[in-house]
């Protein structure tokens, strides 16, 4: 039986400025242009979305400082004001409750990563190209949006650049088009995706596929696995990267089918601190390879996002340890089950690692400023381990394809998760969530029962 998926609050917590609870947007369509050399990127930002509430009479949209050459809804040029990263539009008509709408943006600059407590957010210029880290509020950098987790919805993206550059977006490449010197890219992404999430990379790359293999989802549709990456660095990335249709296969048995159409990653021209996760996209440095493998745990990592962070999206950014403990645990999985460290020797070196820290972090609202701490990420791969010893093998890995297929494309919360958990056991699981996620004191590592 489907759960009901948890509702996004009326603001987010932690960025109480972005997003607009008042409607919901369940199709963007961009069709933009770049050059690279002049870092400028142009074009149109079609959005349809519904009225949660009404009479609207104004609604929001969040956007970085591009020159707005016309707005529109319903096809009616319309009023606005644009001023510190917010689009405000009034509609000619006000908007009732159920009310369909679209807007259009017309707009055009040099994009800029918005400023932040982790630095720069949303789009980059590297050297030669350009690539799109938005997590968590970035995405307003490049294109108008409702800039929530909880606002998902489909795109087709539309980007043209020079023909010696590769564009690669998440989604299904639908078309490619050259004319001239430049090359129109199409790609399409049909799942539901939180803004944060839609990822952008340009450069010039060689394309390397993977060996693709069939989905348990359906035995008939196969799982492009797809690789961009400078041609020099192509001999390193082959070792490095050796491995991930095994992962891929291994992810699936352990956290249910694949949530979508395919996975592509790229390796950038550039170092990069950490790699970047997007909905059916990953993106890592040049600093990420080194011909022996040294970063395959990122490699799990990401790829472990699909399921959790992508797929299951956290209704608001107060739970973010719901993707980065699973991702993190999944590290573990994946180094027992290809013969490195065992899943309980590396739990006990994360927990005396945390022991040497100050024990102030609350996984299930750590606070905007600890959100992307180490901690955060080590105490989530306990807490979901601590669950497991809780359960029992069985029930704990019954209890992950649940959570994976009862929320796939939905949001979820620690209240969510640690119900759907306790219905895989007659015990009380309520004191190991408690110690885990809610408190801050370190609880004692949990060991097999």
């Amino acid at each position: 039986m489907r759960q009901k998926q948890a509702a996004a609050p009326d603001t987010d917590p932690y960025f109480p400025a972005h997003g607009d609870t008042r409607y919901r947007i369940h199709r963007y369509e961009l069709a933009l242009a770049y050059r690279p050399t002049a870092n400028r990127l142009s074009g149109t930002a079609r959005l349809s979305g519904v009225a949660d509430r009404g009479p609207l009479r104004e609604f929001s949209l969040d956007l970085a400082d591009f020159r707005l050459n016309r707005v529109t809804v319903d096809g009616r040029t319309t009023h606005y004001t644009h001023r510190g990263g917010k689009l405000r539009i009034r509609p000619e008509r006000t908007l009732e409750a159920g009310a369909a709408f679209t807007v259009e943006v017309h707009y055009a600059g040099n994009p800029a990563p918005i400023r932040s407590h982790w630095g720069g957010l949303g789009w980059e210029e590297l050297t030669d190209g350009a690539l799109v880290a938005s997590q968590p509020i970035g995405a307003p950098s490049w294109y108008p949006c409702n800039d929530r987790p909880g606002d998902k919805a489909s795109y087709q993206i539309s980007l043209t650049a020079p023909s010696p550059y590769t564009v690669v977006v998440g989604g299904r490449l639908l078309a490619r088009t050259t004319r001239a010197s430049s090359t129109t890219w199409v790609y399409e992404q049909p799942a539901p995706t939180p803004s944060y999430l839609v990822g952008v990379s340009i450069g010039r790359y060689e394309t390397v596929p993977f060996t693709s293999r069939a989905s348990s989802f359906d035995a008939r549709r196969p799982v492009p696995q797809t690789a961009y990456v400078p041609a020099r660095l192509v001999p390193e990335f082959t070792r490095d990267f050796a491995r991930q249709p095994q992962m891929m296969k291994y992810f699936e048995d352990v956290f249910g089918p694949y949530p979508f159409n395919e996975y592509a990653v790229v390796v950038a021209d550039e170092e990069l601190d950490v790699p970047v996760e997007a909905q059916g996209l990953a993106t890592f440095g040049t600093n990420h390879l080194d011909g022996q493998g040294g970063s395959e745990r990122l490699v799990a990592h990401e790829l472990a996002h699909q399921w959790f962070g992508n797929s299951l999206t956290v209704a608001d950014w107060r739970h973010i340890w719901l993707n980065e403990g699973f991702a993190k645990y999944a590290e573990w999985l994946w180094s027992e089950h290809a013969g490195g460290p065992t899943v309980q020797i590396l739990a006990a070196r994360a927990h005396a690692h945390l022991r040497q820290h100050r024990q102030d972090l609350r996984l299930a609202d750590p606070g905007r400023r600890l959100m992307f701490d180490d901690r955060l990420y080590a105490r989530g791969g306990l807490a979901v381990h601590a669950v497991r010893c809780a359960l029992g093998e069985d029930p704990f890995f019954r209890m992950l394809k649940g959570w994976t297929t009862i929320h796939r494309h939905g949001l979820v919360t620690t209240t969510d998760f640690a119900a759907h958990a306790q219905q895989y056991t007659a015990r009380p699981l309520g004191p190991v969530i408690d110690a885990w996620v809610w408190q801050s004191v370190l609880p004692p590592l949990s060991t097999p029962g």
